[in-house]
């Protein structure tokens, strides 16, 4: 039977989280990757892009907004404690540090959803439409690099340091992938609509592959980087 009040509590600690890592206007910060179809809509309206495909969908259109937020809400999970000197308060809290992270990303990944529900909702009727696999793809893309964030910034315990190793990594991943162009199984990116001239049987096999070996790598950078945090004298050394 399900618990409304559990329910409630759950999204009342969640919001809380969410306001911890973007503040009190946190209920902004899904807007904010709606402006990057703004600016490519400018540009279609004075005759500078256009011609929207369904395979830029995923990456281009949702992808890329979703993973630039996803980058700045990491690298506040657990370093903007540190840099807000409430790093110390964390370690008191009943049952551990980790139930502070955890509820951190559960906010964090709450704001993602609603700014992918958001995009989906304009380039669906007004860039052009996509199967329901891209908001997946999507999504993994923005949580890969979440996390990532997370644990880079909680390694350099700085969210400056942190926020500079994630955009080389992510500016790698570009640079290998071709930015879209080629599909490698071990992006978190990777898009099977845009591998059009891959066998169907072959592809699904790769799809396969790439979903379940980004989300387990998800969840190792996750146990890292909880296991660092956890390092409670190194965390609060200097």
């Amino acid at each position: 039977m399900v618990s409304w009040r559990l329910i409630g509590a759950r999204l009342a600690l969640f919001r809380l989280a969410a306001l911890t890592v973007a503040g009190h206007r946190f209920w902004l910060l899904p807007l904010l990757p709606l402006t990057w179809l703004a600016v490519l809509a400018t540009l279609t309206a004075v005759g500078m892009g256009g011609n929207f495909e369904p395979d830029m969908a995923q990456g281009f259109l949702i992808g890329a907004p979703m993973t630039a937020l996803a980058v700045f809400l990491g690298l506040r999970v657990i370093a903007g404690e540190i840099d807000g000197r409430s790093l110390e308060i964390a370690y008191t809290v009943p049952g551990g540090c980790q139930r502070v992270w955890w509820a951190k990303l559960a906010g964090a990944g709450l704001m993602l959803v609603v700014a992918e529900a958001l995009l989906a909702v304009v380039v669906w009727p007004f860039f052009t439409k996509f199967p329901l696999g891209a908001l997946y793809g999507a999504l993994q893309a923005a949580v890969f690099y979440l996390v990532l964030a997370m644990a880079l910034a909680t390694l350099f315990r700085s969210e400056v340091a942190g926020a500079m190793v994630t955009v080389a990594v992510l500016g790698l991943n570009g640079m290998f992938t071709g930015f879209g162009e080629n599909q490698i199984r071990l992006s978190p990116f990777f898009n099977p609509l845009a591998a059009q001239t891959a066998d169907p049987m072959e592809l699904l096999g790769w799809t396969v592959q790439n979903r379940i070996g980004i989300a387990l790598v998800t969840c190792g950078i996750a146990s890292l980087a909880f296991m660092r945090a956890n390092r409670r004298e190194r965390m609060l050394d200097g």
